[in-house]
This record gives structure tokens, sequence and C-alpha cells, in this order.
């Protein structure tokens, strides 16, 4: 995916706006979707309707080369000596990656080769760099999604509307639902031309075309053969760059693309205006004729290229099996090893922490017993001495498990809690988790009624409470 900077570059470059803050929120209000923020800008710079019209030129059949013009602000004149316009600002998206080489399929394929396929590779990346990726990537890029539902949506659409108008024909040209470079990636992975359909639905000339051409059984059956087959209305977004791209000057208009080196398109044929079946047929005709060396040279090559690369997966398979063979031998040895090294190591390990288990446990019981004494001597001492006998002092009698038997004199108002501390003070259990209960009635002092005093216990003004293990 291109990154932030190279957005921005593109997008300056292709819309001529210099200030970089400006094109920045351009994209980020389109989610820095190049093509999306690009065509809404274009669409509030430019009305498609002011380049519908194009002065009209005959089909092309010879061989001539043409490039788009950066100047756009005079018209380019073509070898006949006609003018045309010069496309708008939106198709300068084209010629940054793109840019159309017309011409017979011998001057073409000096600059092609017979590894045009390939090179095709680097237009389709370089595309989708751009943002303009395959549609079956959508799922993928979130970002590049609304593009691509853009382009396959408006295919989507004339072939719905094609249907609509022509449907009474059995046979139809089989229009691909996608955008125009993934039908040209389409057709450069299935080894066939492209070709192009621009549909001007005002044209007089188009019914007749679309009815006895178009639809021809002749026609659609080599079309369906031989070819990937793109159509596009010059009312939609793509359509109308295409018309542009491809400088159509009259309608009808169809013609011959296949992708070329250099992130160049090839243009190989063009029809312009009526033509007749046995007219379009023979003229498609020559054009596969002429590309069919093309063709079945990047055929080969591909099977080539798939068969070596499938002896080369046998091979590497089959060293792969002999060395994990090796492997799992020297593998099934050293786990041997480090099994008895590692039983011999966890039995030491074991004896250890046993010896250290030990030692630790003679520790904290030593610690324990000496943390119980100096426990019992700090709860002895925070007693204070025992009060003289009066109508504020309440005699209490402790009865422990064992039998032994403990008395003492309180305040009235000494808290429960003190009761606790004299128990443990004692020394008599070998817990903490115990509570002072009365037999009649039976009441439970536990530890959250340490706050209470006494006398609101109703222990007042002398008690015998029993010791109850919890």
């Amino acid at each position: 995916m291109v990154d932030v900077a190279d957005k921005l570059g593109y997008f300056q470059a292709i819309t001529g706006l210099e200030d970089p803050d400006l094109c920045t929120e351009i994209l980020q209000a389109h989610g820095w979707d190049l093509e999306l923020a690009v065509s809404s800008f274009t669409s509030s710079s430019s009305d498609p309707r002011d380049n519908d019209a194009h002065p009209s030129s005959s089909g092309v059949d010879g061989a001539h080369n043409t490039e788009f013009e950066d100047d756009l602000s005079h018209p380019i004149v073509n070898e006949d000596g006609r003018a045309f316009r010069p496309p708008g600002i939106a198709w300068k998206i084209i010629t940054l990656p793109v840019s159309i080489v017309s011409g017979s399929l011998g001057l073409a394929s000096s600059a092609i080769g017979f590894g045009f396929w390939v090179a095709g590779g680097a237009l389709t990346y370089s595309l989708g760099m751009l943002g303009f990726g395959s549609g079956r990537g959508g799922s993928e890029s979130s970002s590049s999604s609304a593009s691509v539902s853009s382009a396959a949506g408006e295919a989507m659409e004339f072939i719905s509307l094609f249907d609509r108008d022509y449907g009474r024909n059995p046979l139809k040209p089989g229009f691909v639902s996608e955008g125009f470079m993934d039908a040209l990636q389409r057709s450069r992975s299935e080894f066939k031309l492209l070709f192009v359909y621009l549909h001007s639905p005002d044209h007089p000339d188009t019914p007749a075309f679309c009815d006895r051409t178009l639809c021809n059984e002749g026609v659609v059956a080599f079309l369906n053969e031989n070819f990937v087959t793109w159509g596009g209305s010059i009312r939609s977004s793509e359509g109308f760059k295409m018309s542009n791209s491809l400088k159509a000057s009259r309608f009808p208009f169809s013609a011959v693309v296949m992708p070329a080196a250099n992130q160049r398109i090839a243009l190989l044929q063009q029809v312009e205006g009526p033509t007749t079946p046995e007219e379009m047929i023979a003229i498609l005709q020559r054009v596969v004729e002429d590309s069919s060396t093309v063709l079945v040279t990047a055929r080969v090559e591909a099977e080539e290229r798939r068969t070596n690369l499938r002896l080369r997966e046998e091979q590497d398979a089959a060293y792969r099996a002999a060395l994990e063979a090796d492997q799992a031998r020297e593998r099934q040895r050293q786990e041997e090893q480090e099994r008895i090294e590692r039983e011999a190591a966890e039995a030491e390990r074991k004896r250890k922490e046993e010896e250290e288990a030990r030692e630790r446990e003679e520790r904290e019981a030593v610690e324990k017993d000496a943390a119980r004494v100096r426990m019992r001597q700090e709860k002895a001492l925070a007693l204070g001495d025992e009060p003289e006998k009066g109508p504020e002092v309440t005699q209490v009698l402790v009865r422990f498990p064992n039998g032994e038997r403990k008395e003492r004199r309180f305040e009235s108002n000494t808290k429960i809690q003190t009761l606790y501390d004299y128990v443990d003070s004692l020394g008599v259990l070998e817990t903490e988790e115990y509570s002072l209960i009365t037999n009649f009635p039976r009441t439970v002092y536990g530890r959250d009624k340490e706050s209470m005093s006494l006398k609101d216990a109703g222990l007042h003004p002398q008690a015998s409470l029993f010791i109850e293990i919890n």
C-alpha cells in the first residue's frame, strides 16, 4: 500500500494543487482513497458533457502513436490535421501509471516484446499502489474497496442497462462486471485481448449498432471465444475516462487493447462509426491473427514457467523429505540423550528440593513458635493489671476444649477483642481460628462483635464462655 507522502504527491500531480495542507484535508475527507478524492475533485472541476462531442476521425487501421499532452490549454492536432480537445484534468490520472500507445501490432511489439504479459503485471502492481487494485483484493484492503466498488458498480450498471435495452436479442456479448483495470488484468491472465466498447446512449447510430452488430450471433461468438469484453457508458466516470484516453471521436466506438511494457496500454485497433457484423468480424479476425504469435508465445512461456516451477517444487520436496528423515534420526538421538540427562537432573533437583523443604519447614516452625510466644507476651502486657472486684468489674470464666478453665476480671467497658487477646495470651490453643460462645442462651461472640463492650454484649456482671474451634 502506498504511504501517505506518496498519495499526497500523486494527488498534487493529478490535480495541479500546490497547497499541501489543502490536499491533505481533501485526502483525509475521503479516507485517503486516492481515486475517490480525485474523482470528487474533478467532478466539481469539469463537466463530462463538455467533452462528450469529439470531431470525427476514421478507424485506426494504420500504425501511429499518440501520447497524452501535459498542456491542457491548447487543442491537439492529429496526423490528418484534425484538432481534438485534450483530456481534462480528471484524465491526468490515466497518464500517471498508464499511457496509451496505439498502432499496429508490428510497431507495438517493438515496445512490448514477447514478455509483455509479464510487464502487464508491473502495470497491475503500479495501479494497485495508487488504489486501483483488483476487485478480488478489495476484501483485503478497506482503503481501496470504495474505488473498486465504484468501478465495478458502473460496469454492472452498464450491463443492466444494456440488457434492458437490447435484452430481446438471444445473444449478447459477455461483458465482464468489473472495472477497466480489472478487466485488463483478466485479459492478461487469460492470454486474451481486451475488447472495449464505449456506449453513447444518445447517439443515433447506437441502437442499430448494438442490435445488428454487437448482438450478432457471429460477432458474439467470436468475442466470447477470443476476447475479454468490457463495456462502459460515456455517461459514467470510467467510461468517460476511457473515451478521453482512447480519443474517441465518433460513435459507436470500440477498440482492442492489451497490456504493454513500461506500464502502458497497447492500442491495437479502434473501430469508429457504424460497422456491419461482417466488417467487425473481419477487423477482429485480423487483430487476432496479427497478435496470435504474441499470445501463443506468452501462453507457452507461462506453461514452461509452470512446468519448471512444478519440477523445482518436486525436487525441493524430495530433498526436503531426505533432509527431514536425517534430521529426524539426529533429533531422536539427541532427544534420547537429553532424556537421560534430564532424568538425572530431575532426580538431583528433587533431592535438593526435599532437603531444602525440610530445612524450610524446620525454620518456619521455629519462627512460628517464636512469633507465637512474642504474640502471647505482647497481648499479656497489653491486658494490664487485673482490676479489683467492684460494680463496674465483670467476672469472666473461659472453658477450653481440653477441659482447662481460666478465670479473670475485666472492666465492664472492656471490648470483646480484649477477651480474645486474653485467650491468645494464655497459649492454650494452637490456633487463632475460634469463637467465644455462651450456652444458655447460646450466643456466639465472633470476630464481628469484637468492638462491643462486655456490658453491651450482656456479659456483665459475670459470664461463662466456651471456646468453639472454627
